[in-house]
């Protein structure tokens, strides 16, 4: 996968969805990929409270979590030639969808449900077979893809691609539209 030549554009890729419990992955490739920088919200929120964002929620409450994503996204919202990983949840409730939408494509990662269960039992490992454990999986997976419900939304099946294909669809794509837009 070689790097591609940057665009002269300030078009950003907006990554969303839930494919597996790794994906700040496939947005660290795409950013290499198409020679952007990677703002991850997800990671920011994390660093600005040094800890995760199960560990944030429990102990801060869902309230103080979002109101700190939804400072982080009025930050986020000024960035340009950026792929920015957001979480769907993040995105619907901060009130930035619309906006992000003006920048750039947002482009919702999707697999079969099927599949996604077959990732979380992998990543899980014996933890899946605890009900509690997998409760919390599916939750964040239908929170996540709330995002789907909404317009302008791009959705990439990843469920029967090699990782490399999904980056490769992905990176035509936005190379596309930055084109068309000049």
């Amino acid at each position: 996968m070689a790097i591609e030549s940057p665009l002269l554009t300030d078009l950003n890729l907006i990554i969303t969805g839930y494919i597996e419990p790794n994906r700040p992955r496939i947005a660290r490739q795409l950013s290499e990929r198409l020679n952007l920088r990677l703002v991850d919200v997800e990671r920011q929120t994390e660093d600005r409270f040094g800890d995760s964002l199960d560990n944030i929620r429990s102990m801060y409450g869902e309230r103080r979590l979002k109101t700190v994503e939804t400072d982080i996204m009025d930050e986020v919202v000024l960035h340009r030639s950026t792929v920015i990983r957001v979480n769907g949840s993040t995105l619907v409730s901060s009130g930035h969808l619309e906006i992000l939408q003006r920048t750039g494509p947002v482009i919702c990662l999707v697999a079969s449900l099927d599949s996604i269960l077959k990732r979380i039992h992998l990543t899980l490992g014996a933890r899946y077979h605890n009900p509690a454990e997998r409760a919390a999986a599916v939750g964040e997976l239908q929170r996540e893809w709330k995002i789907r419900e909404y317009d302008g939304i791009h959705e990439f099946d990843a469920t029967y691609k090699q990782e490399a294909d999904l980056i490769d669809e992905i990176a035509v794509f936005w190379r596309d539209i930055a084109l068309r837009r000049g």
